[in-house]
């Protein structure tokens, strides 16, 4: 899985494209290219708390998530909107956390992600550690690791903070308003204050802390600052970091 600040590089002939490229290439014909996706035009999370006129003209008129047509979120960069458009990709079906992918584990990975807790158990994050893989931080910063998602959601530490929203998709042909539950990705999962200190974010500090045990390498690639995981690495220190820094386990892990 890769995320990516094109500006970082520096300048690339051919931009995205000639970047995706090089990555599947990368990865040869047996191998798999992953990006987090999103959804740029998602409707406001809290449209739910307007005035009842408002969210009854919002909800008449809000055009339904399509996996095929529906932009990629501009937050994480102009890659994984690219990689949408690519010969062979697939996209899950999630509206607000959904992940494109190119070769030969795409269907696998992107096939049928849990509507509620997407970043948990059986979610394509998940089945990239199942499958052995690898996130790639090329120019992008440390708190971009969307896999420490996956760690949150698994995390059994006290205070974890969920986030209901609605938000339309299509089902049988019909636009259809669903609800939706998962931890807060927007905010933070969980109160990191107490130990990540103020001013920086909670998944740049757990990082440093990774990359200080040896996990992972770091390098430059063109004019980028890049970094090179194992994902269960990173998922396995994740865990321990949030369970041993904000509390002991409170029950049997989620699985």
């Amino acid at each position: 899985m890769v995320h990516t600040r094109m500006s970082a590089i520096g300048y690339v002939a051919g931009g995205t494209r000639t970047l995706i490229g090089a990555l599947t290439d990368a990865v040869g014909e047996h191998g798999t290219l992953m990006a987090p996706c999103g959804w740029n035009d998602a409707p406001p999370y809290d449209f739910t708390t307007w005035p009842q006129k408002w969210q009854d003209e919002l909800r008449a008129e809000w055009p339904a998530f399509d996996a095929a047509l529906s932009e990629a979120d501009h937050n994480n960069g102009r890659v994984p909107e690219a990689l949408r458009h690519w010969p062979g990709s697939i996209r899950s079906r999630h509206p607000d956390a959904s992940f494109v992918a190119v070769g030969a584990a795409a269907e696998h990975l992107m096939a049928d992600q849990p509507w509620d807790d997407p970043h948990g158990p059986d979610s394509p994050l998940a089945r990239l550690v199942e499958a052995g893989g690898r996130v790639l931080l090329l120019g992008a910063p440390l708190d971009t690791i969307t896999l420490l998602h996956h760690a949150e959601a698994l995390a059994d530490a006290p205070g974890k903070m969920y986030v209901e929203y609605e938000q339309p998709i299509m089902v049988n042909g019909h636009r259809s308003w669903r609800r939706f539950r998962d931890i807060d990705t927007e905010n933070e999962a969980f109160d990191y204050s107490s130990v990540v200190p103020e001013g920086q974010w909670p998944f740049t500090v757990i990082a440093e802390d990774m990359l200080a045990t040896g996990i992972g390498h770091h390098s430059t690639v063109a004019a980028a600052e890049s970094y090179l995981f194992d994902a269960g690495a990173v998922v396995r220190f994740g865990i321990e970091w949030i369970e041993r820094k904000l509390g002991a386990p409170t029950g049997p892990r989620s699985t």
